[in-house]
């Protein structure tokens, strides 16, 4: 069963490379023998035999000895060497005897390729080799010695591949043969047969060598064995290695010397997009990288300064490492900086739920006193009209500043907004007739700009005042030129077909390296802000189902988009 998991593997490996030859660049640089390891990649992997794979293979080196063996007998009595070596007694039965081993080392060795029956093979080629080398002895007794110790080689092979009961078998029947062989010299009237003991102590060899490799074959199978499990071990490691590094977040890239793409795991795959498909130069597929590579190949030092890749310009943090200490090829890893955005924003999001729990506790109860203290104050008669109307000012921004908690505690609980149909051109006006009673003359001004008619929608307008309060502060803050008050226009129309609120100032305009992160919370540029207002205003508007955008403006200043859904959203138009 070992052996046949361990030779299912390469089968299956080529199955899951072929699954993954839809991954450009995958396609044509994986193959069964593709892992991502360092070894791997500059040089190609070989299997390691199995025990029985091993020991076919002995079988065959075996069955081409016998044919060097029959190969040398037939010199000796078919030319003159034997004549000039002075053992050849030619005989019909030494030269019958070596054309039939001839024939039955050819068929042994035909045999052995087949694969089949590995023990029926040793026992019937050591059972011809015995008689084939007593019966040689018979007809060349002069080279009886040599013919015996090439029968003990034969023993030895027939030891190492079989039970120790057929190997000491086999050597018995050996030395049977031999003793045997001598009785039948004798019995033929032969009056100068080999010594006695010469044949007792090739007996006695026989019996230790089938022994002693019998021992040695053992213990090499012992070692196959356990090289075979360590193999299954390192190759379900190997493939636990590869499916972890193909589901890593992380971007896995190998580029040789010359700046091809070698491997890639899924992540860098889509990280690269589609500048990688189809290409393995890193130049091509992502010229940045490639140029940040060579660099780093140049001083070994990282930047750290994140770059974009791929059609979704995803902001990644490449780093390098050397493969091999003797190699040029390197391994790039792709750390997509979004996804730890994304991490810290969550744990940011968390950590607002809890601080505004907290906290709205704290800012209700100084505004409920607020709140009624100013009621009291204005029912006194000694109140005169204009303080009356300070009162009143008071009075809406305990409002305003109760329902701001109210919708930070509705961001951090995920509530609904409660939405409302609205003529967007009257209540922009009214909000900006509120907004200006508490602006500072010198902060600038505030206007509305409308087309003809009305602009419906539907929207939470808690939420959308909370929304614009917070772009006209930054559009009045932020939105001016040095020495020039503020001039900030809200523009209130239809663009196709949904009601649209832009929130347009005169000023510097906003970098564009900073227009990507304008909404992560706790990002400011300023010494005093939070960093939290477009964050919560943005929240706010997905709430509505509604959107916030940054808008450049082509002749200078800034513009907010606030598209928010109309008054018939569901229906068909």
């Amino acid at each position: 069963m070992r052996r046949s998991r361990t030779k299912d593997r390469r089968p299956e490996t080529a199955r899951r490379a072929a699954w993954r030859g839809h991954l450009p660049i995958l396609a044509g640089i994986s193959g069964p023998d593709a892992r991502l390891t360092p070894r791997s990649v500059l040089a190609p992997q070989t299997t390691p035999l199995s025990a029985e794979d091993a020991l076919r293979r002995e079988l065959y080196f075996f069955s081409l000895y016998r044919m060097l063996e029959a190969a040398l007998l037939a010199l000796m009595l078919f030319s003159r060497v034997g004549e000039w070596l002075g053992i050849v007694e030619r005989s019909r039965l030494g030269q019958g005897t070596t054309v039939f081993y001839l024939i039955a080392s050819v068929a042994l060795l035909g045999w052995a390729q087949r694969q089949r029956a590995l023990r029926a093979q040793v026992l019937v080629g050591t059972a011809i080799d015995i008689a084939v080398a007593a019966l040689a002895i018979h007809a060349l007794p002069l080279a009886s010695p040599g013919i015996a110790l090439m029968l003990l080689f034969n023993i030895g092979a027939a030891a190492l591949l079989l039970p120790l009961r057929y190997g000491l078998g086999g050597a018995a029947l050996a030395a049977t043969a031999m003793i045997g062989e001598m009785v039948w010299t004798s019995l033929g009237g032969n009056t100068n047969p080999s010594p006695l003991a010469e044949r007792v102590m090739f007996s006695v060899s026989f019996l230790a060598i089938a022994m002693l490799t019998y021992l040695l074959g053992r213990q090499m199978r012992a070692s196959q064995a356990l090289a075979e499990r360590r193999g299954v071990e390192l190759a379900d490691l190997a493939e636990i290695n590869e499916l972890i590094i193909r589901r890593m977040r992380t971007g896995v890239v190998v580029v040789d010397g010359e700046g091809r793409l070698r491997l890639a795991n899924e992540a860098a795959l889509l990280l690269l997009g589609e500048a990688g498909e189809g290409e393995r130069n890193l130049v091509v597929a992502a010229p940045e990288l490639a140029r940040r590579l060579g660099k780093w190949r140049e001083d070994g030092a990282n930047d750290d300064t994140p770059m974009r890749l791929g059609a979704e310009q995803a902001e990644v943090l490449p780093r390098f490492a050397r493969l091999l200490a003797n190699s040029d090829a390197a391994l790039v890893f792709l750390d997509d900086t979004s996804m730890v955005s994304r991490r810290a924003e969550s744990m940011t999001l968390a950590t607002l739920g809890r601080f505004s729990a907290s906290l709205a506790h704290e800012i209700r109860n100084p505004l409920a006193a607020i709140s009624y203290a100013t009621q009291l104050l204005e029912e006194s008669r000694d109140i005169v009209d204009c303080d009356r109307r300070l009162l009143e000012i008071i009075h809406q921004q305990c409002l305003r500043t109760n329902g701001i908690v109210q919708s930070v505690l509705g961001i951090a609980r995920r509530e609904r907004a409660n939405a409302e149909h609205v003529d967007l051109v009257v209540w922009v006006q009214r909000f900006i007739d509120d907004y200006e009673q508490m602006l500072p003359p010198e902060s600038g001004s505030v206007h509305i700009r409308h087309g003809a008619g009305t602009v419906p929608a539907l929207v939470d307008l808690r939420h959308l005042q909370q929304v614009l309060t917070v772009l006209l502060q930054n559009a009045l803050h932020y939105g001016r030129l040095p020495g020039d008050p503020a001039r900030v226009t809200l523009v209130v129309h239809n663009r196709y077909g949904k009601p649209t609120i832009d929130v347009i100032d005169r000023g510097p305009g906003i970098p564009e390296a900073v227009q990507p992160r304008l909404f992560r919370p706790f990002y400011t540029t300023s010494e005093h802000g939070t960093g939290l207002g477009l964050y919560i205003a943005r929240e706010l508007c997905i709430a509505n189902e509604a959107t916030l955008d940054y808008v450049a403006v082509p002749a200078g200043g800034s513009c907010f988009r606030v598209v928010l859904p109309g008054p018939h959203a569901l229906l068909r138009a």
